[in-house]
């Protein structure tokens, strides 16, 4: 028999009216065919052009002008290239050139789901048996890309959930990060992060003193179409995502956490970033911060992320690499067990693994935890977040696939002070997709990232056939006596 699970009346849908102003970019030839026919113009008719469009687009943006402006100074190589001063351009044929190169992207267009769920930093002025959370989506858009999204809500007394509204602007973040790379000290931490020496030095032989990241990724490319051993090709992966590593992005302080939207940055994830897990993290000495593991996706490629973050203002990315960070589905522990990092992956496609490490973004040595035994999950098992911390023991929401290529949630309870053992593992799924949730972006898929247990209860976000966001709870106690069995 499964366990009776309460579905909550609320879905949070995608919004397609919630825009970013992209920078938008169709060659250097054209681009400078756009610009020498605005700089044709009078500058009354520039004037004339770019007011209405300040005017409709300050409607839908925080600061369209500010916006304008940067995708404008992004051209300044090519208005060298046309023998044009850029410093003496006004600031109305400034606002109109950048016009030209930006266009709308809708990033929920398409779906919203996947959901992750956590605490949220500030707790203030709340009553008994209240909770304020802040939870995480992932937004899809035009050409299927994908980024990160955020909701705060509150949970009261009695487990009821209430979405607070978005914000009617978006924005994206602020980059902060090194451009240009000194070899020496470059290929020092590639070489203390045990990349193959013999790959160091043929890359080594092949870059300047100094230089940029898509020259070493061309000329990584270029290595890795001469090898036919995938060990060799991983080596070369490993030079870029440490040359892809230790970037910032900071939001403004005048944002909602609704209005901050994690859009893909580096090349490794220009595709999309997808399936964020976060959690709540505790370090040994109690303070607190948040992680999150995700998929960086390049068309092609699959590189887990790291995301570092504590006030949901300023975020810390690193990548994860390592013979356990090969996959998707990587979720870590809410605290070091044994002194140690640990971490649950999937690194064959197919079974959970688990791994123990020093280092949060180096996975080495992967163990078997867990493989498909049910019927229902035959085609291939995963997490669905990080586990969560009971005194019986970590619960790990899983998801399996099985026939039809149907998504359902399963859970499995570990040892504390020994995960690497599964104290017991649910027989028949926990949720399943009913009759009203099995059509949308991709049918008959459930989907987690992550839950959070309040007032005895554990409230499990999902996604719907990958198209929104639903919400599920379920017993605590009766869970535990159900694996325990």
């Amino acid at each position: 028999m499964r366990l009776s699970i309460e579905r909550k009346p609320i879905r949070v849908n995608p919004d397609p009216k919630r825009v970013i102003a992209r920078f938008f970019f169709n060659g250097n030839d054209r681009a400078k065919e756009v610009i020498e026919r605005v700089m044709r113009i009078s500058e009354d008719d520039a004037f004339g052009i770019v007011s209405p469009i300040l005017q409709e687009y300050s409607k839908r943006h925080r600061n369209i002008t500010r916006v304008l402006g940067r995708h404008c100074a992004k051209l300044k190589p090519l208005f060298l290239e046309l023998n044009i001063d850029f410093d003496t351009l006004t600031v109305y044929r400034k606002l109109l050139i950048g016009s030209y190169f930006t266009h709308e992207y809708s990033i929920e267009s398409a779906a919203f789901f996947n959901p992750s769920i956590v605490e949220d930093p500030d707790q203030t002025e709340l009553e008994d048996g209240q909770r304020r959370v802040i939870i995480s989506f992932r937004a899809v858009g035009e050409g299927h890309i994908s980024s990160i999204t955020f909701r705060r809500a509150m949970i009261d007394k009695f487990n009821n959930i209430s979405i607070q509204p978005a914000g009617d602007y978006i924005d994206e973040a602020e980059i902060v990060r090194n451009a240009v790379y000194n070899k020496k000290l470059f290929f020092e931490k590639a070489a203390i992060t045990q990349i193959s020496i013999d790959v160091i030095s043929e890359l080594e032989s092949k870059l300047d003193h100094h230089f940029e990241y898509s020259n070493l990724r061309r000329i990584i490319m270029d290595s890795q179409q001469l090898q036919e051993d995938d060990m060799k090709r991983l080596e070369y992966d490993k030079v870029l995502w440490l040359a892809d590593s230790y970037y910032e992005i900071v939001f403004s302080l005048d944002t909602d956490v609704s209005d901050r939207v994690i859009f893909p940055i580096s090349e490794y994830e220009r595709k999309g970033i997808e399936d964020a897990r976060f959690v709540h993290f505790t370090n040994d000495d109690g303070t607190k911060l948040y992680y999150a593991t995700y998929t960086a996706y390049d068309g092609s490629l699959i590189m887990p992320k790291l995301l570092q973050t504590s006030d949901f203002y300023n975020f810390k990315i690193m990548p994860l690499y390592g013979a356990g960070a090969q996959n998707k589905n990587l979720a870590l522990f809410p605290r070091k067990v044994n002194g140690k990092y640990v971490m649950i992956s999937r690194i064959d496609g197919c079974n959970n693994y688990i791994m123990y490490s020093d280092k949060i973004n180096i996975w080495e040595k992967p163990i078997k935890l867990q493989h498909p035994e049910f019927s229902w999950e035959f085609v291939q098992m995963g997490n669905c977040g990080s586990p969560i911390e009971t005194e019986e023991g970590w619960i790990m929401i899983t998801h399996g696939v099985g026939p039809m290529r149907r998504y359902v949630l399963g859970a499995s309870l570990l040892k504390l002070d020994d995960p690497t053992v599964e104290i017991g593992r649910l027989r028949e799924p926990l949720l399943i997709p009913n009759a009203d949730e099995r059509e949308g972006y991709v049918p008959n898929v459930l989907y987690s990232c992550g839950s959070i247990v309040h007032n005895n209860k554990l409230i499990i976000p999902y996604g719907v056939s990958d198209s929104s966001t639903a919400f599920a709870e379920v017993c605590l106690d009766e869970l535990l006596v159900k694996l325990k069995a």
